[in-house]
């Protein structure tokens, strides 16, 4: 299962960064291949100060070895090795009017003391985190994501689409990240769905992507905007900062097992405000998206 889905992420990570490449139309991913001195290593790809993409990252990775002590802990096991790979990606655009997105598509596998596999399990997803609402957007992001999980289980869509509700709420601040989209990990063969089933699914997930953002960000992104709006979107992107240092834990994994830090913080936008008790300005459009953020909406 490993070989085939590394395989994988290696053909999507080329196909969507050549799309973005070609949205964009300026700026050119950086590629840089990396490798973990305890096993295995990455080929990260980023694009800055782009016409359209300020900042973004669409990054593969293939780790494995000893689990990490932190980890054995975590998963309640003892002397475990480990195989891990994923394709992650985070987009920053300019235009306040473009959402950020971020998207994960992942594969691990556990081992014991013999080298036989123990539990094995995908994860991912992907999110939506606008600035400025616009709901035929959100309706967009939603529908592509239900009409994926539709073909291969009735329950997907709004199993996960609560779950990625749930999963990205910074506790904190009392609100959702963004607008969601899918969240599922820890999937397992069980009777009725076996490992390649899960393949099936996760691959899906993955070749739609470029499908639920691209219209979003071609529709949006010469959008006129001011430079109060600019600041309204990088105090929003302080929040996305805070959650994914505080509460993610896929960057929390990354740091537990020694991950490289450069592909690890790629997520981190480049441009950020905090400012101290902000609150917009009633029934403007941006207290409408901290009310969305609130209370999160069935889009579809």
């Amino acid at each position: 299962m490993k070989e085939p889905f590394f395989a994988y992420i290696q053909q999507l990570q080329d196909t969507i960064t050549c799309k973005l490449t070609e949205i964009d139309g300026q700026a050119q991913f950086l590629e840089d291949q990396w490798v973990r001195e305890e096993g295995g290593g990455g080929r990260t790809r980023v694009i800055e100060n782009g016409a359209v993409f300020e900042k973004g990252g669409v990054n593969i990775s293939k780790v494995f070895g000893k689990l990490p002590e932190s980890m054995q802990k975590y998963f309640g096991v003892q002397d475990a090795d480990f195989f891990a790979c994923g394709l992650s990606l985070v987009l920053h655009p300019k235009n306040p009017m473009v959402p950020t997105v971020h998207a994960n598509w992942r594969y691990f596998e556990m081992y014991d003391k013999k080298g036989e596999i123990v539990d094995q399990w995908f994860g991912g997803g992907q999110d939506l985190t606008p600035y400025y609402l616009f709901e035929e957007d959100a309706q967009h992001f939603h529908q592509v994501c239900k009409h994926v999980c539709d073909a291969h289980h009735p329950e997907f869509y709004s199993t996960y689409k609560r779950k990625c509700d749930e999963y990205f709420w910074n506790a904190h601040r009392n609100e959702a990240r963004g607008v969601g989209g899918l969240f599922f990990d820890y999937c397992k063969a069980k009777e009725d769905f076996t490992m390649e089933d899960w393949y099936n699914f996760v691959t899906s997930v993955g070749n739609s992507f470029l499908d639920s953002y691209i219209p979003i960000v071609t529709k949006r992104k010469d959008f006129a905007y001011s430079q109060e709006q600019r600041n309204w979107q990088e105090i929003r992107r302080g929040r996305y900062v805070e959650f994914n240092l505080v509460h993610d834990k896929g960057t929390l994994f990354g740091l537990r097992t020694n991950g490289r830090i450069e592909s690890i913080l790629m997520s981190l936008p480049p441009h950020v405000q905090w400012v101290y008790d902000h609150h917009p300005k009633e029934d403007s459009e941006e207290a409408k998206l901290l009310e969305v953020l609130k209370n999160p909406v069935d889009w579809v």
